[in-house]
């Protein structure tokens, strides 16, 4: 296996070695990274970037992309060629040959506008943070906004119905999802499980995001989601901001939870988990910090990485 770091100075690589290289990008603070048929693409503050060669050699791949901040990047596990960026301000980017070109999704920027979309620590109006890709049903995480689902494989797109899109940081009402949503999660097994991971809680819908319940009241921004076991799921909750971070996992569906940190230093007191990522046997934190840190999924027993920039995302690519 090897592992792609997007990092807050270009791109690194991890090979058979276990020794991390720079592998373009320098200078550049690199979002989010994807990777497959031969292709790495790099989301940036300054636009897509792709490579053909294993990351030796870069272009610009951001035709058509009208807002340069990448804030995510995700493809379609069953289409080829077809890519999403998600941005900040608020939009969603399709491409269907690579990243060559992209088009924007018509209906973000006006459900932005009229919902006053924002972000707490920027002027810019919410951003797109994360997907979800579950055949022909596609989800995407605003903040601060709420969820987005398209039916028909990302043509066009609508709030859920369990998200009004008014941005606001008080308790939804019952039934409805936290609007101020960091990451999103589609369980392998039906396209109407998601998981929410929002400033206010742990939300799941069993219903393609009609009714929310909210399963672990809490600050958290990252969640992975067992495919194999619709009741295992590991997160990241926080007592606030980047305050009290942990790990955590429930195996009955979130009545339980335990911790899920050893070898940690937790609860950190001024960062948290910020992406999780299974990659083969392991499962990969990026925290808030900047640190990547590694465990086997069976056992949970976490050590940190050597990786010698700040880390955002990490991605897996199979050497077969």
């Amino acid at each position: 296996m090897t592992l792609l770091a997007a990092t807050h100075d270009g791109l690194f690589i991890q090979e058979e070695t276990q020794t991390w290289r720079r592998c373009g990008l320098s200078g550049l603070e690199v979002t989010s990274v994807i990777a497959r048929e031969g292709v790495i693409l790099a989301g940036t503050r300054q636009g897509v970037w792709r490579s053909d060669d294993g990351g030796d050699n870069w272009a610009a791949a951001s035709a058509g992309l009208a807002l340069a901040h990448v804030r995510w990047l995700a493809f379609h596990p069953d289409v080829s060629d077809f890519e999403l960026a998600g941005t900040e301000p608020a939009g969603i980017f399709l491409s269907h040959d690579g990243a060559q070109t992209w088009r924007a999704a018509p209906e973000v920027p006006r459900l932005r506008d009229a919902h006053g979309w924002f972000l707490p620590y920027s002027p810019e109006a919410g951003c797109v943070r994360g997907f979800a890709i579950h055949g022909q049903r596609l989800y995407a995480a605003v903040e601060v906004g709420g969820i987005l689902v398209s039916h028909d494989n990302g043509q066009t797109w609508n709030l859920a119905a369990g998200s009004d899109g008014r941005p606001r940081f008080s308790v939804p009402a019952p039934g409805m999802v936290h609007p101020d949503v960091h990451s999103i999660e589609a369980h392998p097994s039906s396209p109407d499980r998601v998981l929410a991971v929002t400033g206010g809680g742990l939300y799941r819908s069993d219903d393609g995001g009609a009714q929310w319940r909210c399963l672990y009241p809490c600050y958290c921004r990252a969640a992975w989601w067992d495919p194999h076991d619709a009741d295992h799921i590991i997160f990241g909750p926080a007592d606030n901001v980047d305050r009290g971070g942990r790990i955590e996992e429930t195996r009955d569906g979130g009545r339980t939870w335990q911790a899920a940190d050893a070898n940690m230093p937790t609860p950190w007191p001024r960062h948290m988990v910020e992406r999780l990522v299974a990659i083969g046997p392991d499962l990969y934190a990026v925290l808030s910090n900047g640190e990547l840190w590694r465990a086997l999924r069976a056992g949970l027993a976490w050590q940190p990485t050597d990786l010698p920039a700040r880390a955002a995302a990490v991605w897996g690519m199979s050497d077969e």
